[in-house]
């Protein structure tokens, strides 16, 4: 089986590499201290102690504190708690604001609304320009006092072009309307203090900074309606029944002090590979362009697209050597239609089929972008000598 030694990892945005520290973290609690963090006795008592630390460190990197943190299965789960939520707190509003870009998890939800509730429910979906970025004028349009929640990402999890939710919070409260933020790949790349900001909810997943699979949480400001997505246990003050995943809720909240600490290394060291990544691809590729704006980015996140070339067959090539990316969302790449997040930037469709998102993480190495560099204007050479549409081009 390959290990993370044999492979070019850069494909951080679909998953992370769980950081040995964390790693460590977790173990005992798999094998020492398995007590029901719910138990009277005190063997169970500790483990609930460890749950508590884990919670203040997951409140630490974002500026909030313990109590608003609820900890869930993963992002998907959060991103629905918080807008199903909100609909069931305020039943008279069902207008909902979302953007056309939004990862799975929320754009599909929103798009079921009206089978999953039972109610007839307005949605807008705001556009996007050619360099992925929000109209903030046409977003205040769209709130109207029927408006129950405004969910946008922090950043997009194709091209990393980060959306400014802190203005757009503060917009949102001037009105009474919930502000929910899906910062899965926005957590551990930029700063976030929460406590200086309007958000009233916000979704993290584990494995998308150096923790476990299957860990997510959901951040809810102190004072919001909540009205629970699982209901059972008296498990997080009642507001997610189930008992605790306790060894990840350990793994996530060492995950949390990890990306802190590599927080400065990650805006300069791993900004830099993938600048020089993406100047080399883009200067040693033809008909090679980049998707997204180039400075309002996540540090890691490059997407480029080579026109006239398939990126299915360009990451099977990629992975004769070994090196792993993505044509997009993990979530949809079982997809044969191009990215619904570059259809919606008006990428054409010669250059959205051939799109490679490449994300780095602390791990990767100028040597690994050196390898990358070397092999792949061959790749893209090679693919656009079978290509039709490439022979009709030349």
């Amino acid at each position: 089986m390959m290990t993370h030694n044999d492979a070019v990892y850069m494909d951080n945005n679909a998953t992370t590499r769980i950081a040995p520290e964390v790693l460590e973290a977790m173990l005992p609690y798999l094998h020492d201290y398995y007590g029901n963090p719910s138990s009277m006795h005190r063997f169970g008592g500790q483990v609930g102690a460890a749950i508590s630390q884990a919670r203040k460190q997951v409140a630490d990197l974002l500026g909030a504190e313990p109590e608003e943190i609820i900890f869930t299965s993963c992002g998907t789960e959060s991103d629905s708690t918080a807008i199903l939520s909100a609909l069931q707190s305020f039943p008279e509003k069902r207008h909902v604001v979302t953007t056309r870009v939004e990862h799975p998890a929320v754009k599909n939800l929103c798009e079921n609304l009206d089978r999953l509730t039972g109610h007839k429910h307005r949605l807008t979906r705001l556009m996007v320009d050619a360099e992925g970025c929000l109209d903030l004028q046409k977003y205040e349009e769209s709130l109207a006092e029927d408006t129950a929640i405004v969910s946008v990402m922090w950043a997009n999890n194709e091209t990393g072009v980060i959306f400014p939710v802190v203005e757009m919070a503060r917009m949102a409260k001037e009105r009474g309307i919930l502000f929910h933020t899906d910062a899965v790949q926005a957590v551990g790349k930029i700063p976030i203090n929460l406590s200086e900001t309007d958000i009233d909810f916000l979704s993290i997943s584990g494995h998308k900074l150096h923790g476990p699979k299957g860990i997510g949480v959901l951040y809810v400001r102190r004072g919001t309606p909540f009205m629970p997505f699982l209901v059972g246990g008296h498990q997080e003050r009642g507001r997610r029944g189930g008992t605790e995943n306790v060894a990840s809720i350990i793994g996530l909240g060492r995950a949390c002090e990890f990306v802190a600490a590599n927080m400065a290394d990650e805006n300069s060291r791993v900004k830099k590979m993938r600048d020089k990544l993406e100047a080399g691809l883009l200067s040693s590729i033809p008909h090679s362009m980049l998707n997204g704006h180039k400075t309002d980015r996540l540090p890691n996140t490059a997407n480029i697209s080579f026109e006239y070339v398939e990126g299915e067959a360009i990451l099977l090539h990629m992975d004769q050597y070994n090196i792993c990316a993505s044509s997009g969302s993990a979530c949809t790449s079982g997809s044969l239609e191009p990215s619904h997040v570059l259809r919606a930037m008006g990428v054409p469709f010669t250059a959205a089929h051939g799109s490679i998102r490449y994300s780095l993480s602390v791990y990767n190495t100028e040597d690994e972008i050196d390898f990358v560099l070397e092999k792949m204007p061959s790749i893209i050479a090679g693919l656009r000598e079978m290509s039709p549409f490439w022979k009709a081009e030349v």
